[in-house]
């Protein structure tokens, strides 16, 4: 197994910024196309190295790994030869369809392409490229430097080759891998989702408190973290979008209870405003 040697991440959110840190920290070279803030994209990444220092968790110095990380304007600046691209965007299908037939324009033809989608089809994404057959979902989770999985679906038309190197990469990385065949939500977000949804509904109803329905799930199913104090560290409003895309496509079950739609039209969409199904003001 090898690393790859270059490696880009078109988008530097939160999400972005994780997958970039991990694949530096690894060794690889990784450039982030990020359109809106470069400089706090690469902020970001200064940040989880500093904090992974700080946990012992790295065998090099902070600088020197962020030193192998830069920017550029969009996925049409990325350099040719990347062994890697994951496409790391907000959960709207146009827009990743439209950033992925951008990155293979501009890619060579043994590139692998991903999505870090969490819940769109990976078929329906590989549908945009001429070469379906190097596309993969590529699935991490927030935060991306400290969760050890990584969810790989393949669609139909990806090649078995590439399902290995993706499967060697995260083993590279020191995480933890599941192989899910192509299907909206795939198994973590369906699952992870459907408990999040139950768990809102619970809480509308006046059945129970966030603490106590979260505390139920962690002492009494020895879960890690209760479902709506997940949701707040996802974001409500990615949240939200996963249960759209999934009620479209699998029906009514995972409709988005009301209060989850009115949180997030108030901006209470969890830790990174401030306010979700917790106060996160002095987290």
């Amino acid at each position: 197994m090898t690393v790859p040697s270059t490696v880009a991440v078109v988008g530097g959110g939160r999400m972005g910024a994780g997958i970039a840190q991990v694949f530096a920290a690894l060794g690889s070279t990784v450039v982030i196309a990020e359109a809106a803030d470069q400089k706090a994209a690469l902020g970001r990444v200064a940040t989880g190295l500093d904090r992974a220092h700080e946990r012992g968790k790295l065998s090099e110095d902070p600088a020197v790994i962020l030193a192998r990380v830069s920017t550029v304007a969009g996925p049409t600046d990325l350099p040719a030869d990347l062994a890697l691209v994951v496409e790391a965007v907000p959960e709207v299908p146009s827009l990743k369809v439209e950033v992925l037939a951008l990155v293979e324009k501009v890619v060579g033809p043994e590139t692998v392409i991903a999505s870090n989608t969490s819940s769109i089809s990976i078929a329906e994404l590989g549908a945009a490229l001429q070469d379906p057959s190097r596309f993969i979902g590529m699935h991490f989770f927030n935060p991306v430097p400290v969760s050890t999985l990584v969810e790989i679906v393949r669609a139909p038309a990806t090649s078995p080759a590439v399902v290995e190197q993706v499967r060697d990469w995260v083993s590279l990385m020191g995480k933890t891998e599941v192989l899910v065949n192509d299907s909206p939500g795939f198994a973590t977000s369906r699952l992870g989702v459907c408990l999040g949804l139950e768990a809102i509904r619970m809480l509308e109803e006046g059945v129970a408190d966030a603490e106590s329905i979260d505390r139920a799930m962690e002492l009494g199913y020895k879960h890690p973290m209760g479902p709506l104090r997940s949701t707040d560290l996802v974001g409500l409003d990615v949240r939200l979008a996963i249960a759209e895309h999934l009620a479209s496509t699998l029906g009514d079950r995972f409709a988005p209870p009301q209060l989850l739609r009115d949180k997030v039209a108030r901006g209470e969409i969890g830790r990174k405003s401030g306010k979700g199904f917790y106060d996160w003001t002095n987290a």
